[in-house]
């Protein structure tokens, strides 16, 4: 690690003693990457968030004392630049989409946990969302079933996209495909392919996932009925 470059810090959130250690020396393998704190419960690792400022939380779904989703949901409350990625066994959990919505980046399986760690980290401190492969499908399956919110339509923040691009993500949240939705609002599929370009450039984001992931956290996409 060069002197110009600051390791990155975490806090490890997660009440399987063993399994915390594991993810613990393998980080620590890296030098530039700094085990700052770790927690076994959510009530401390709010408090040693609040006290060391870490850039990666890693966030276990289901813990005692203050469970994953209540941890995650009092911290989105204090604005901190600090990037969480949600260590979790079952993508299938409606509590996933209910993550995404309060903040995290992204969702680590814990059995890929140690091959897939540090390219999640990377991933999300390069402002990306971490959807692993393997649990993608699952994922648009949870957020298909999901329910948005209704009423007055859209979130008041549409971060610049055109009704038609809103229309686009509501249709992928649901899982179509390019040619789906060219054939749903009578595009081309060229067309598609241009209104996703501008939507991945006006939203930082880089496929269809982190634009669904983005969609669901931001509450981009109406109401959906399979």
């Amino acid at each position: 690690m060069s002197a110009s470059t600051r390791a990155i810090t975490v806090v490890i959130a997660d009440d399987h003693p063993l399994f915390r250690e594991a993810l613990q020396q393998l980080l620590e393998s890296d030098p530039n990457v700094r085990v700052v704190g770790v927690a076994g419960n959510g009530r401390d690792a709010i408090r040693l968030v609040k006290a060391l400022r870490p850039d990666i939380l890693l966030l276990d779904l289901v813990m005692p004392d203050t469970p994953g989703l209540a941890t995650l949901r009092e911290l989105s409350t204090l604005r901190l630049p600090m990037r969480t990625l949600l260590l979790t066994a079952d993508v299938g959990n409606n509590d996933v989409v209910d993550a995404l919505q309060l903040g995290a980046r992204g969702i680590l399986m814990k059995h890929s946990a140690t091959e897939m760690l540090f390219e999640s980290i990377h991933a999300v401190m390069a402002g990306h969302y971490w959807v692993g492969r393997e649990c993608v499908g699952e994922l648009i399956e949870s957020m298909c079933g999901s329910e948005f919110p209704r009423g007055a339509a859209r979130h008041q923040a549409t971060f610049g996209l055109t009704a038609r691009q809103l229309d686009i993500v509501s249709a992928i949240v649901m899982g179509a495909t390019n040619d789906d939705i060219a054939k749903q609002f009578s595009i081309s599929p060229n067309t598609v392919k241009y209104h996703l370009t501008n939507m991945f450039d006006k939203l930082g984001v880089s496929n269809r996932i982190e634009l669904a992931c983005f969609a669901v956290q931001h509450r981009l996409a109406e109401s959906v009925q399979l």
